[in-house]
């Protein structure tokens, strides 16, 4: 069992910058791969980007490439995701996910076993 606990939300200006955190429990973190999904008010929840169990693979949904980055530290069984040059559609809930594998790249949301509670990110035009 894997409990996952997203922070770093909040409020921010177009163009600005946000870094969230997805902290997990357990100690056999390095075993799963992540991601971080969103859903916006009426709309299906999207992928947003995927990090390989080691760190080595990572991907990006085309509506964030080149503006969001993915990592991690397994040693302190955290997920992060960079937010840089934020838009107004980027205002979603984030959620952050697990799932004990070692396939590089997961970016369908169902494929996922493990889900935090999301955390609130708007940006203001």
């Amino acid at each position: 069992q894997v409990q996952l606990v997203e922070s770093g939300g909040g409020l921010v200006q177009a163009g600005g910058s946000l870094r969230l955190s997805c902290a997990a429990s357990g100690r056999t973190f390095s075993s799963y791969a992540m991601g971080w999904f969103r859903q916006a008010p009426g709309k299906e929840r999207e992928f947003v980007a995927a990090i390989s169990w080691s760190g080595g693979t990572t991907y990006y949904a085309d509506s964030v490439k080149g503006r969001f980055t993915i990592s991690r530290d397994n040693a302190k069984n955290t997920v992060y995701l960079q937010m840089n040059s934020l838009k107004p559609e980027d205002t979603a809930v984030y959620y952050c996910a697990a799932k004990k594998t070692k396939v590089p790249r997961i970016t369908t949301s169902y494929e996922y076993d493990y889900w935090g509670q999301g955390t609130q990110v708007t940006v203001s035009s």
